[in-house]
Parts: C-alpha cells; sequence; structure tokens
C-alpha cells in the first residue's frame, strides 16, 4: 500500500503546502464495521489543514480517487479516512503479488536469534506446563526463521542440582534395582515416580519430627532424607565416582523418555546444554563479579548482589557452602551460549513465575558489562489449566505429557468417528489422522492465546470440528485439497483473464494479501496466535467463498480456473501457517 501513502504525502502538499513523510502517516486495514479496505488516519493532518477531520479527510480522499486509478470510493467517518479499491486492483494484486513464488517469506536478514525452550528437570516427566513451553518456543523458532533470521533452537536441561539428588537417593532406597526395562515404564515417568516417593517419605519425617517437638522450619532443615540428598549434592559437585554412575545412569533412562515425548509433540533442537556443564562457568563469573565490586560476601561466605539501588532487592548467587543456585548457573549458560553463537538476540521461554528470576538475571549481566546482555528477552508464558484444577507435580497429581497425548488421540478418534470423516481409510491412515488431529487440536488450542495470559485447556473443546479450533482448519484444508483434485487442477494451467470478482472473493484475496504483515506482526510480537487467529478468519472466509460461490460448476472455464486457483492459493498459506504453529494439515479427512 506504498503507493497510496505517496499518494497522500502529495495530496498534503498540494492540498495544504505543506511537506511530510510517508513514515508519517497510519494506513491501516479498514475495520469490519466500515465501509472501505484501508484507512489513512487523518487526524493528525489537522494541524495543517486548519480544518476539521471530516473536511480534511475529504478533501484527500477527493484527491486520491481523481489521481490514483485503483481507488473507487471513499467515506469519511469522523478522523478516518476509508478508502475502497476497485476490483482491477484486486485481481493485480492476485495474480502479480499472491500467486508468485516466495509469496509470505522473507529473504535472510542477516540477524541471528536463539530460541531456548523446552528446560526439562531430569527429576520427572514433561508435564502440561512443558507442554506449551515447547509449542510456543518451537513455534516463535519457526515463525523467526519464516521471516529471515537464522534460528538456533536450544534446549537447557536442568540435569543437577537438589531435586535430581532427591529422585536418586529415593531410587538407591526404595527402588530395589528398578529400571525401565524391569518396570515396562518410561524412563523419564520411572525417575518421576521416586521424586514423588522422595517427597512423601520427606513429609513423614517431618511430622515425625514435630511430633518430638521441634518446629515446622528445623523439621525440614533436619530431615534424615533432606540432609542425605544434600550430602549426596556436594558429594556430586566433588565428583563422587558412584554419586555420578548413578547420576549418569538415572538421566540417561529420562533423556530416552524425553525424546519419545519430543517426538510425538513434533518439536526439535538444534543444541543441547547441560546445567551440569555451565554451573562451573557459573562460579568463575561469579569470581569475576567479586573482583568488580559488582558482587559481596556475607560472614557466612555466602555470595550475594545488592539491586535495592535498582527497585529490586539483595540476591544471593552463591552458597555458603559453595554450591551454585540458579542463578549461578544461569550466568555461565548464558556467556557460554553467547560464546558459541554471538547471537544479536536470545529469547528464554519461561513461565512467569520466573519473570523476577530473568530480570534479575539479565540486569546482573549488565552490570557485569556484557554488552550482549541487551539482546536477552524473557518470553514469559502463563500457566496452563486443566477443568479439574492446577497441576502439582510433587503430589503425584501432574498432568501427564504423554498422557495428555494419548488423551488427544483417543478424543480425535471419538470425534472422527462420530462424524464418519474417516470410515473408508485403511487403519494405518486412521492411526495417523488421529493423531494429526489430536495434536492438531492441542497444539491449536495453546498457541491462538496470547502467550501472556493463564489458559484453561479443554482437550474436548480443542477437538470441535466447528469453531475457532485446530480441527476446523485441519478440515477445511483437506476440504480444498478435494475440490483441487474433483477439479483437475493443475499449477501450470495458463489463466485466461477475468473482469471482476464476487465480494466474498476479494474479500479472500485482502485476506491472502496480508499474509506477510501478519508474518512480521508475529515476529515483532513472538507471538504464534497472530498467526493462529489470522489462519482461522482465512479457513472462515475459504467456507464462505465455497458456500456462496460454485467453483466446479462456475458459468465460464475462466471463472473456474481463477476459483481453483484462489483455493490453491488459500490451502498453500493455511498449510504455511499452519507449519509456523507446528501442525500438519492432512490431504483428506
Amino acid at each position: 500500500m506504498d503507493f497510496i501513502l505517496e499518494a497522500a504525502v502529495r495530496a498534503v502538499k498540494t492540498l495544504f503546502a505543506i511537506d511530510i513523510s510517508a513514515e508519517s502517516l497510519s494506513l491501516q486495514q479498514t475495520r469490519k464495521e466500515f465501509e472501505g479496505d484501508v484507512t489513512l488516519v487523518v487526524f493528525p493532518l489537522t494541524k495543517f489543514s486548519k480544518k476539521s477531520p471530516e473536511q480534511t479527510g475529504t478533501a484527500i480522499g477527493e484527491f486520491l480517487v481523481n489521481r490514483l486509478e485503483a481507488v473507487e470510493s471513499f467515506n469519511v467517518i469522523k478522523g478516518f479516512l476509508n478508502l475502497s479499491l476497485k476490483n482491477s486492483y484486486w485481481l493485480e494484486v492476485f495474480y502479480q503479488k499472491i500467486n508468485q513464488p516466495g509469496f509470505g517469506s522473507f529473504p535472510s536478514n542477516g540477524k541471528k536469534v536463539m530460541v531456548e525452550y523446552s528446560s526439562p528437570n531430569t527429576n520427572k516427566p514433561l508435564h502440561l506446563g512443558h507442554v506449551r513451553n515447547n509449542l510456543l518456543g518451537y513455534s516463535v523458532a519457526e515463525i523467526l526463521k519464516a521471516n529471515g533470521y537464522e534460528v538456533i533452537k536450544a534446549n537447557l536441561v536442568n540435569d543437577r542440582g537438589i531435586h535430581i539428588c532427591k529422585s536418586m537417593l529415593a531410587w538407591q532406597k526404595f527402588g530395589n534395582g528398578e529400571t525401565p526395562e524391569s518396570s515396562g515404564l518410561k524412563g523419564d515417568h520411572l525417575v518421576g515416580k521416586y521424586y514423588v516417593i522422595f517427597d512423601k517419605e520427606y513429609k513423614k519425617q517431618i511430622e515425625e519430627l514435630k511430633n518430638q517437638g521441634e518446629t515446622e522450619d528445623d523439621a525440614k532443615k533436619n530431615a534424615p532424607l533432606i540432609v542425605e540428598a544434600q550430602k549426596m549434592l556436594q558429594k556430586w559437585e566433588q565428583g563422587d565416582a558412584q554419586v555420578i554412575t548413578l547420576w549418569k545412569e538415572m538421566n540417561g533412562w529420562v533423556y530416552a523418555g524425553f525424546e519419545e515425548t519430543y517426538k510425538k509433540l513434533g518439536v526439535d533442537f538444534d543444541q543441547y546444554y547441560y546445567e551440569s556443564n555451565t554451573y562451573l562457568l557459573g562460579k568463575s563469573i561469579i569470581d569475576e563479579g567479586l573482583e568488580k565490586g559488582v558482587f559481596f560476601k556475607k560472614p557466612d561466605s555466602s555470595v550475594w548482589i545488592d539491586l535495592t539501588a535498582d527497585g529490586l532487592d539483595e540476591k544471593l548467587v552463591l552458597r555458603a557452602d559453595g554450591t551454585s543456585v540458579y542463578m549461578t548457573q544461569d550466568l555461565g549458560t548464558a556467556q557460554l551460549k553467547y560464546d558459541d553463537y554471538q547471537t544479536d538476540k536470545a529469547i528464554n521461554v519461561v513461565g512467569n513465575e520466573q519473570d523476577y528470576h530473568f530480570k534479575v538475571l539479565y540486569l546482573i549481566l549488565k552490570k557485569l558489562g556484557r554488552s550482549w546482555a541487551e539482546g536477552l528477552y524473557h518470553l514469559s508464558y502463563g500457566m496452563v489449566d486443566l477443568p479439574s484444577g492446577k497441576m502439582k507435580s510433587r503430589e503425584g497429581t501432574v498432568v501427564d505429557a504423554d498422557d495428555l497425548i494419548a488423551e488427544m488421540e483417543a478424543t480425535a478418534k471419538e470425534q472422527t468417528d462420530i462424524l464418519g470423516k474417516a470410515a473408508d481409510f485403511p487403519e494405518v491412515e486412521k492411526q495417523d489422522l488421529y493423531h494429526t488431529i489430536g495434536m492438531g487440536a492441542l497444539k491449536y488450542f495453546l498457541l491462538k492465546v496470547e502467550p501472556k495470559k493463564r489458559l484453561l485447556f479443554d482437550p474436548n473443546e480443542s477437538v470441535d470440528f466447528q469453531g475457532n479450533t485446530g480441527p476446523f482448519i485441519q478440515y477445511t484444508y483437506a476440504r480444498i485439497r478435494s475440490v483441487l483434485t474433483k477439479g483437475g487442477f493443475k499449477d501450470d494451467t495458463v489463466f485466461m483473464p477475468i473482469k471482476t470478482v464476487s465480494p466474498v472473493e476479494k474479500d479472500l484475496i485482502v485476506q491472502l494479501e496480508h499474509y506477510p504483515a501478519v508474518l512480521t506482526e508475529a515476529a515483532q510480537a513472538y507471538s504464534p496466535a497472530v498467526i493462529a487467529n489470522y489462519v482461522y478468519e482465512l479457513a472462515k472466509l475459504y467456507n464462505k467463498f465455497y458456500h456462496e460461490e460454485s467453483i466446479l460448476k462456475a458459468e465460464e472455464e475462466a471463472v473456474k480456473q481463477f476459483r481453483l486457483k484462489l483455493s490453491a492459493v488459500s490451502a498453500e498459506i493455511i498449510q504455511k501457517a499452519m507449519h509456523l504453529l507446528g501442525i500438519k494439515v492432512p490431504e483428506r479427512m
């Protein structure tokens, strides 16, 4: 729409004798309740025209209608000039812009960005919160890639610390040598089982000590299990061979389990980082900070930073016994990631309960003189709830990711079978379809909501074939593929020109034309919701077009071929947009 802005600049100079830049003008899509395609905001121009917004808009509207072939008519609502563009303009946009190779993708912009997501702990399986994290991180990475960034997908595995020692100690005490093979459990589920056992036994010990007269705080510190777990952590940091061997074995079980879940979710990574490899680098950064006076030691030898002058508080960065805390590890990890890739930007996809942690982390790095800390960004997201309530992992009531995936596939099977959408499919194709629909439902439901918002996930609602859901969009894509097959559509068909389009055809072209701008907006906001809601509107519009206009029985061959091509391009953009959400679209349903 640059040609409209350029013409508006000429209009202002001709009508009001003022030179302005195109950048100073605001052009936006006309709101649905008003007539028009694009809207020029004229409020700021009244200081030049010395007239009311309505008079200013009318003067510019008349100028544009007379000077621009593409502009058919205009109307002015208060300070908004709504312009309607001719059908011939939209047909040209379709053939010369939308129907061209590379539409909806951008060339390399020479910038490098790392998106770190998943970040699991190796003491328990992935849960519903991890699912939102993985899907959000993967989608943001794909959106940035489509915008021309070189993207590194990273996974920081929290493979050390007191919580890992809890699972290890419980397995030692209560496991009787149980393995994934002997138990038939996925490795991450087996280790998670012992994390829960530790918590139950630990609570029993706390109660016993309280009954003996200790305060709750003292009982929590003195319970034999927690004391043993802390000793195990110290041994791990000292490189004790027996502890390290057990740690490697149990973590190996967990990694095998994680990979199965990642494969089902359809997410991947280019680079893995392990906190066991970064915490020592973090400790060296603490030493550097002490030398620079950024950190200080308390009498018990613990190391802190005072951020009260920045409106925050004092923050522990190293324990008195010399063991690291999350902040120690995260300082080391941030440095290592930059050393490895020299990224322009690095995004941490982490839940909003860690907002304060990342504010402090980035501030510390800036105080340490790391110029690249300006490029760090915390993509914060809200909790996911199920109708049954909030997730609690330590109590053994976690909403397990594998169970959720299985439930989604079962729900998709139930809905698909009721509607008879796969009745004649071979069994293997049916199973693949159930997974595709189930994952499409899950991913779309979690990604259509802005990341910062907390959401309530309803599996049954997500698999509805009507409304703002993944299966509705998947079904629309399959419907288009069926139309193209029945119409014998070929990409290399030579088109006979048509002279006009119907209102719904024009609306569909307008929606398709917006795709590159939507792609840019989604990247700038780090928000897959922008893509999700765009593709839903596109699918809705296509279905309206499908019901209002005859495609295969069009009155003229040229019109039929145009409508088939419009269908093909719609399918292509739906497929591209859904790919950015990590969602597959089936060729038939």
